[in-house]
């Protein structure tokens, strides 16, 4: 085997592991309001989000032709030389930026879920392959016009307009069924909740499955292995069925750590509000979807939890939870890159095969190290809808309290 096909091979792997992480780290999108209002048992929920986001990403490629040309420049993307690699990049380096950048997005996910905060997975793989990019190829080495238009814009738009949609959309709710007995309300807007979250798993699959099929797919024209100009029109049937049964299996183990934020520490959340968040998340999701934008689906699904909070009268939002959220979301794009661009040094200075088999074990060492912090302080489906501690606003129950929560980082 040559030392490209050990990086791509590695690399394949790689991004199948951060389409994992990438499912149970946002499972709470679609599932935590109706875990925590009790329309579906903990393991049901996720079960029906994997099956649902198996199916989504069969859907659409539109986001997956985004990510292999809006994010980096290493390809050519017009004339006769479209999809080639850019002059004086070879393969073995552009197959090394991509392998960094995923290493950044896969522990930056890792860090947030300990930690329980629902930051965005999307933004964590563009940031490690901005930052590896850079490092590689400086600044000229992004595509900013597409950086800026399909990832900042959204990024800053999408939190608001999901708020101010499930803010009112909460809002016309409650107006309409005031006179409905609160019993009566609560049950039958559970069901309005399945159907809601149904569609955000639906549209979670559809949209961030795709990431990591475009990450893949780019990595594949750059050894010549795909032809750049047939990604608008489809996949290879291996990349989307793999990357869709990734994003299935780590949906259906569930990213509790984060459901418990979503669902108990943002906002005590009805049935009503919970229909009203996930509407207002489906609907949005779908139409950047379609549009090509690599939205993320964290930031949507937050907007709209606040937004329920919002529209309801007399409602608790926990604003310092949220002011956590946020710090997070800043930090995701430079923290991953910081990762991205470190990753690439290493396996640059080592040199290629070396440098990429070194990296990999950081990985796994790094990821094991943060599984094993997690089982310390274990939150699972047996103690997701435990009562939010308001004296501290950590994750873990109060009664299973072990590690020292106050040392933990803010993001």
């Amino acid at each position: 085997m040559t030392g490209e096909m050990l990086i791509l091979v590695l690399l394949v792997i790689t991004a199948l592991g951060f389409d994992f992480t990438n499912g149970f780290h946002d499972t709470g999108n679609a599932m935590a309001t109706s875990i925590a209002t009790g329309a579906l048992k903990p393991k049901v929920a996720v079960g029906l989000s994997a099956i649902l986001n198996l199916v989504g990403a069969f859907l659409s490629v539109e986001v997956a032709a985004t990510i292999t040309k809006e994010v980096l420049n290493i390809q050519q993307t017009s004339g006769d030389d479209k999809g080639d690699i850019i002059s004086g990049l070879t393969p073995t380096t552009a197959l090394l930026i991509i392998f960094a950048g995923l290493i950044g997005g896969i522990l930056w996910n890792l860090f947030t879920w300990l930690f329980g905060l629902p930051s965005s997975s999307s933004h964590a793989l563009f940031g490690g392959l901005i930052g590896s990019g850079i490092a590689a190829l400086g600044l000229s080495g992004i595509n900013w016009h597409g950086v800026f238009s399909k990832i900042i814009v959204p990024a800053l738009l999408a939190p608001v307009i999901a708020c101010v949609v499930a803010s009112c959309g909460t809002w016309l709710v409650f107006a309409i069924t005031k006179r409905i007995a609160q019993s009566k309300k609560e049950e039958g807007f559970r069901y309005g909740q399945i159907a809601s979250a149904s569609l955000v798993s639906l549209a979670h699959g559809t949209g961030d499955a795709q990431k990591t099929m475009g990450v893949i797919a780019m990595a594949l024209i750059v050894t010549g292995h795909l032809d750049a100009s047939s990604v608008s029109h489809g996949l290879p049937f291996w990349i989307v069925f793999s990357c869709a049964g990734m994003i299935a299996l780590g949906t259906y183990l569930g990213g509790w750590r984060i459901i418990r934020t979503l669902g108990k520490g943002l906002v005590e959340i009805s049935s009503p509000q919970g229909m009203a968040a996930e509407a207002s998340s489906a609907a949005i999701i779908l139409t950047s979807s379609a549009a090509g934008m690599a939205l993320s689906t964290t930031q949507v699904a937050t907007g709209s939890i606040l937004g329920s909070g919002v529209g309801k009268k007399g409602a608790q939002v926990r604003w310092a939870v949220a002011g956590r959220m946020a710090i997070a979301w800043v930090t995701t794009l430079p923290a991953a890159g910081l990762v991205g661009a470190l990753c690439f040094g290493i396996a640059h200075l080592l040199g290629n095969a070396l440098g990429a088999l070194v990296i990999f074990g950081i990985l796994i060492v790094a990821s094991g190290y943060m599984y094993w912090r997690a089982q310390q302080n274990k939150v699972d489906a047996g103690n997701v809808n435990a009562e939010w501690d308001e004296s501290t606003n950590s994750i873990i129950p109060a009664e299973h309290t072990v590690i020292t929560e106050a040392k933990a980082p803010v993001a």
